[in-house]
């Protein structure tokens, strides 16, 4: 029997998720689908790539009204990225178009949120900012609404969000279901969550294996003088399908933006200065390979999935080691490989230390001489998508052929 038929998922969702690929339960959905549709609160501990997001919609989906055209369920989540990732998952789950969902965030013009939020809109899903200023003008109405949602609940907390989710619970229906799901669980998510709940229900999955056991890791120590040339190296040899070079700090994306564009790598930025407006199109075109190379700063960390990303660059290392594994896990989803590249100073062995402690693996270290004899093209993760792209000026169009 399917899986998902013994955790009672429809068989309209089951033949949706089968058209997509999606035959079998990750455990975060084996364990949390069967709470939240028999009414449960929950706290929930899952990395990302583990399939949380379908873990809350498939029996939000299942719970919901259509004949109810009050908001049903509330989505808050802590970036525009992962608001907008939220709601294409949600369409796609809404073939029959039962339901009217709305994504609202901040950046984008409030007028046409306003519009559609005045005409039976069933699913709400946005950032805490965009969300404060709906209630504020009057525009929202949380009072219906059955499901709660709070998407990466501790790095809400990281980014000082705490007073917003406050001020939206307080007008919420007080009679919701309360979901809440984060990477991870300290003192400080805890308490939140244990605030607005009501007698949760407790899903942990542990994040060894789901998040790890598909992606191959590398470290290749250099010096912040001579890391351009060594990357430069390295993408020219590994070639990815589509990949992400991660930066910490925005000036950093663009002085590396500007330097590969100039070696001749295809490739775009993103981070928080850009324009919402163009930041969404930048992704549009990152999603229908029109570029290779994505470099960004974390703001494109958390959850982001896209299908045929093979690689992430660590071109600068990440100031922790959930940085480090939310990084990495825009690979290796979805039951295919992929490889990482992290590239370290010597100022940097304290913080690498750190994250190897806690992944509990030593990152195996590559020497640049070796890299040409390590990383040759039958060594490379055997995926769909490990075809090499010959010529970085082909169109999209020509691509997708490629990987038909």
């Amino acid at each position: 029997m399917n899986k998902f038929k013994e955790i009672n998922v429809s068989d309209e969702l089951i033949s949706i998720l089968n058209s997509s690929g999606i035959k079998q339960p990750t455990p975060i959905q084996t364990e949390a689908i069967p709470l939240i549709k028999n009414g449960n609160d929950l706290i929930a501990q899952a990395q990302t790539g583990t399939g949380k997001t379908l873990a809350f919609l498939l029996p939000i989906f299942e719970n919901m009204k259509s004949d109810d055209k009050n908001i049903q369920t509330l989505i808050i989540t802590p970036t525009r990225e992962l608001a907008l990732q939220i709601t294409e998952a949600a369409q796609k789950l809404n073939t029959s178009n039962k339901f009217n969902i709305l994504s609202t965030y901040g950046g984008k013009e409030i007028s046409g949120q306003i519009e559609k939020l005045s005409n039976n809109t069933q699913m709400v899903i946005g950032t805490p900012g965009r969300l404060l200023d709906h209630i504020r003008r009057k525009t929202i109405d949380l009072t219906k609404i059955k499901t709660l949602v709070l998407d990466e609940a501790d790095q809400m907390l990281l980014m000082g969000f705490r007073n917003e989710i406050d001020a939206i619970i307080e007008v919420s229906n007080k009679k919701r279901q309360t979901l809440c799901f984060s990477a991870t669980i300290d003192s400080a998510v805890k308490k939140l969550a244990y605030r607005i709940c009501k007698d949760p229900k407790i899903v942990v999955i542990e994040s060894e294996d789901v998040t790890l056991k598909n992606i191959d890791q590398f470290l290749i120590e250099t010096t912040d003088r001579r890391k351009l040339d060594m990357l430069a190296q390295v993408l020219n040899k590994t070639n990815p399908f589509m990949a992400i070079i991660f930066c910490r700090t925005k000036v950093r994306v663009d002085n590396l933006e500007e330097a590969l564009f100039a070696k001749g790598f295809s490739c775009q930025k993103l981070h928080s200065d850009i324009p919402q407006a163009k930041r969404e199109k930048i992704m549009k075109s990152f999603k229908n390979v029109e570029f290779q190379y994505l470099i960004a700063t974390d703001v494109a960390a958390r959850g982001l999935d896209i299908t045929g990303i093979t690689h992430i660059y660590n071109y600068d290392i990440p100031e922790n080691a959930e940085g480090y594994i939310h990084r990495i896990g825009r690979t290796g989803r979805a039951g295919e490989n992929g490889q990482t590249y992290l590239f370290i100073d010597p100022k940097d062995m304290k913080t690498l230390e750190a994250i190897e402690e806690n992944i509990k693996m030593e990152i195996p270290r590559l020497e640049l001489e070796y890299i040409q004899n390590i990383v040759c093209e039958n060594e490379l993760p055997k995926t769909k998508y490990n075809k090499r792209i010959n010529s970085r000026s082909k169109k999209a169009e020509d691509i997708r052929k490629m990987y038909k």
